[in-house]
């Protein structure tokens, strides 16, 4: 009964205008759709439930229902989670090119919508459901739901920036700065659900300058100085609003108590090679505000998921990253970088009315070493790349009690270009994906604060919970024909 039937529709229309004098304008429309739904097996209580925050005594006509059981007071069901985005917009940006100067103008609006609604349907005791039949509903008609959201953003971001080139292009400096403000509106459509829980309106303003230096002494050497800056909105629905149990009628995934921007500041030094060999390193140093960790967990007794995020203030993270490639020799080629960096969250998260001692732990998701090798031929016939992966262990929790092991993968593809048919020229490919079949979980679903139980800073005892994990590739293999025309 999990499934996911999802799809997408996108498009796009660039245009690029030249004025002369060094005047040029880049407009580009687009609109992107993406659609689900997802579903999941639920068991759904027979009597005394709720629709958002509506008590119902039973389920309509529950006696006649597939799958009833009057010994049992739950219903298996099928949850079908039907889900949109809609988002589209206008980029214009405007160049002025004028000896060692270019200055850029640029503004972006979008508008996006979004909509979440659920249905259930009972399981009969082969197993069956029925999208087309008539979903579960109580209270003479309403139709079962914990999640029937709806919300509207509108973005419009400026931005100005300018480069300037000095001793015939070796010196370039470029500067600026983007200004966003977006405002979001959610709606959460459900029975009794009132006020603030009802709807919620948030408005944002963002500033997000920038500084990039460089110096190439010759075509083989580069030295580069960034100084950054980032944002991100607070994720979607959940950020906003709550959604709402069943069993109990009371909100299970609470809206981001302190919404806020999470806001990121970069510095980076490094140095670039390019002669008989391709190199570069760098250092780096970044400072996280509001940082947003989502924390996902399952809904007690089904397999549907709830996110909960969380402001999880500020974070630092400092490291190193070295990266080494060969130019062409006998028609081979190699590869290698890697990775250190060290995390550290700066304070402790406030959690279930106290604190959690967060303060000092390392970053959910963040592993401290990471590398990687490849090795490509290609003699215009023949061509193939193997690629050897290390990912360091990571924490899945805030409070650093549970974390995935390092893991290596392999992988391995060779193919061949075909005689070229007219104007098309065809090719095969033979793709060996984790070649030791190394079971291994290659990343966090979702986070939680704790796996394990533990004591707020003013003592409240608060419960763990565990994280959900994504289950890495076993070894494939697969082969494509394509053409190139």
């Amino acid at each position: 009964m999990n499934g996911k039937d999802t799809g997408s529709i996108y498009g796009t229309l660039k245009n690029h205008f030249s004025f002369g004098h060094g005047l040029s304008l880049d407009a580009q429309a687009y609109s992107v759709q993406f659609h689900g739904p997802y579903y999941y097996g639920e068991s759904i209580p027979v009597k005394n439930g709720y629709v958002g925050a509506q008590k119902y005594k039973a389920l309509d006509n529950y006696q006649s229902l597939p799958g009833y059981d009057p010994a049992n007071s739950e219903l298996t069901a099928t949850e079908v989670s039907d889900w949109y985005t809609l988002s589209s917009g206008l980029n214009l940006v405007g160049h002025w090119k004028y000896k060692f100067n270019t200055l850029n103008f640029s503004y972006w609006y979008s508008y996006a919508q979004e909509a979440a609604t659920q249905k259930f349907y009972p399981v009969n005791g082969r197993g069956q459901w029925n999208s087309r039949g008539a979903p579960l509903t109580a209270n003479g008609g309403i139709p079962l739901n914990q999640d029937n959201e709806n919300g509207l953003q509108q973005l419009s971001s400026f931005a100005v920036d300018d480069k300037m080139s000095f001793f015939h292009d070796r010196l370039t400096i470029d500067g600026g700065i983007r200004m966003a403000m977006a405002n979001r509106q959610y709606t959460q459509d459900l029975p009794n659900v009132v006020g603030a829980n009802y709807k919620s309106v948030k408005n944002v303003f963002v500033p997000a300058p920038q500084v990039l230096i460089s110096y190439r002494f010759n075509p083989e050497h580069q030295i580069y100085i960034n100084g950054t800056t980032g944002y991100h909105l607070p994720s979607a629905l959940s950020s906003q609003l709550a959604s709402y149990s069943y069993t109990t009628g009371k909100a299970q995934s609470l809206p981001l108590a302190d919404y806020k921007p999470e806001y990121m500041i970069t510095e980076e030094i490094g140095y670039r090679y390019s002669g008989l060999l391709m190199a570069n390193v760098a250092g780096f140093h970044y400072n996280v505000t509001n940082h947003q960790v989502s924390a996902v967990s399952y809904v007690p007794g089904s397999t549907s998921t709830i996110s909960q995020l969380i402001n999880a203030g500020g974070l630092e993270a400092y490291g190193v990253q070295a990266e080494i490639a060969t130019r062409p020799w006998h028609h081979f080629s190699a590869y290698a970088s890697g990775q250190y960096m060290h995390t550290k969250n700066g304070n402790n998260i406030a959690y279930s009315g106290d604190y959690l001692r967060t303060k000092g732990k390392q970053e959910v998701g963040a592993p401290e070493f990471s590398g990687s090798l490849g090795l490509t031929y290609n003699d215009g016939k023949w061509f193939g790349n193997f690629t050897l992966q290390y990912t360091d262990s990571q924490y899945s929790t805030l409070m650093n009690d549970q974390r995935i092991p390092s893991y290596f993968t392999a992988n391995l593809a060779v193919g061949r270009n075909l005689p070229k048919i007219g104007g098309v020229v065809p090719k095969l490919k033979l793709n060996l994906v984790n070649l030791g079949d190394t079971h291994y979980l290659s990343s966090m679903y979702g986070y939680t604060a704790a796996a394990t139980t533990q004591k707020g800073v003013f003592g409240t005892t608060i419960k763990g919970s565990q994280p959900t994990y994504v289950i890495g590739s076993p070894f494939v293999v697969m082969g494509t024909i394509s053409a190139d025309f």
